[in-house]
């Protein structure tokens, strides 16, 4: 089976966006390759360098992700920041990364002006850090969003150069994993595109039952439909969608219906839905909260996730010093 990996930043909880998106696939992914997760702890850095608490984020972000099925006796799951040979070969692979190709990367221009006052060494080499993790295990394919394909694109061309200046054919070039199927995508309570952290429109796995049915009820509407069978407004469209997701087909035609002949009542197509949502998440919610409970459990999963993470990553770092040169006296 091919190596493939992706990382998770612990920047947030993570919201039904993100489970019907990437998190159902990262579950069936597990069991069909020789797949590695790892929390960027590290990457997390470059855009909040003094984390209220990065350890609790971490934690969260695991008993997630462990909720939602990922399996450490199946995956590789392990933190970044566990494995010092990320940090070794990402020093040795900036000695050959030059300042005007990192400076024309999107992701460092958009953070130059999104975050001016914090326009750090550790933005600039963002894709060098990317590189060194996905060649660290030399990894083949790499889940990777519209954002991060550029980042990608310069992993490829740092194991082409590592290649050529030391005369080796050592790293395969990692290429996208395509997850063999259109991605759910959900969209947000106020009417927009997709759920999303920052746009604060997303219903959380960890969200309890009063605020699912706060957030839900407050989601944006129109003023009803007052003509049979009229096009719905997108933000109606997308309360649809989230109810094809989540509740029962049945349940969906009778306010499909409602809504086509007139009589629909928002108020009551959203009491239901937030029913349902809160029938869909209660479960993993109540597995995360157990999971982030179970100190042991969480350092077992830690433990064994670096063991097997480090098998590779210092067999790489090993050879990667035998070919530039470095040898003990």
């Amino acid at each position: 089976m091919e190596i493939v990996l992706s990382g998770i930043r612990p920047t947030g909880n993570l919201h039904l966006g993100n489970y019907f998106g990437a998190v159902k696939n990262f579950v069936k992914m597990q069991h069909e390759n020789n797949a590695f997760f790892f929390i960027a702890d590290y990457h997390s850095l470059t855009t909040h360098p003094t984390p209220n608490d990065l350890h609790g984020n971490v934690k969260q972000v695991l008993a997630e992700y462990l909720a939602c099925g990922l399996n450490p006796d199946v995956a590789t799951i392990y933190v970044q920041s566990d494995l010092p040979e990320i940090a070794e070969l990402y020093l040795l692979l900036n000695m050959n990364s030059y300042l005007g190709e990192l400076e024309r990367t999107t992701s460092f221009k958009d953070k130059v002006r999104t975050q001016p006052n914090n326009v750090n060494a550790g933005l600039l080499t963002y894709p060098v850090l990317m590189a060194a993790d996905i060649l660290i295990h030399r990894a083949k394919k790499v889940p990777v969003g519209k954002d991060q394909e550029q980042n990608l694109e310069m992993a490829r061309k740092f194991a082409k150069r590592f290649n050529n200046l030391y005369n080796v054919q050592y790293f395969d070039e990692p290429t996208p994993f395509n997850f063999g199927e259109e991605l759910i995508k959900i969209p947000g309570l106020d009417g927009s595109g997709k759920m999303g952290k920052s746009e604060g429109n997303g219903i959380y796995l960890i969200d309890d039952d009063k605020t699912i049915r706060s957030k839900v009820m407050k989601a944006k509407t129109d003023a009803g439909p007052t003509i049979p069978n009229q096009k719905m407004p997108e933000e109606i469209v997308n309360l649809f969608t989230i109810a094809n997701i989540v509740s029962e087909k049945d349940t969906v035609n009778v306010f499909r219906n409602k809504y086509n002949d007139c009589t629909i009542r928002y108020g009551d197509f959203k009491k239901q839905l937030a029913e349902d949502i809160i029938k869909f998440t209660s479960p993993i919610r109540e597995r995360v909260l157990e999971i982030h409970a179970n100190e042991q459990y969480l350092k077992k999963v830690v433990k064994l996730g670096a063991e097997k993470a480090r098998v590779s990553a210092s067999k790489t770092i090993k050879e990667v010093r035998e070919i530039i040169g470095f040898k003990s006296f």
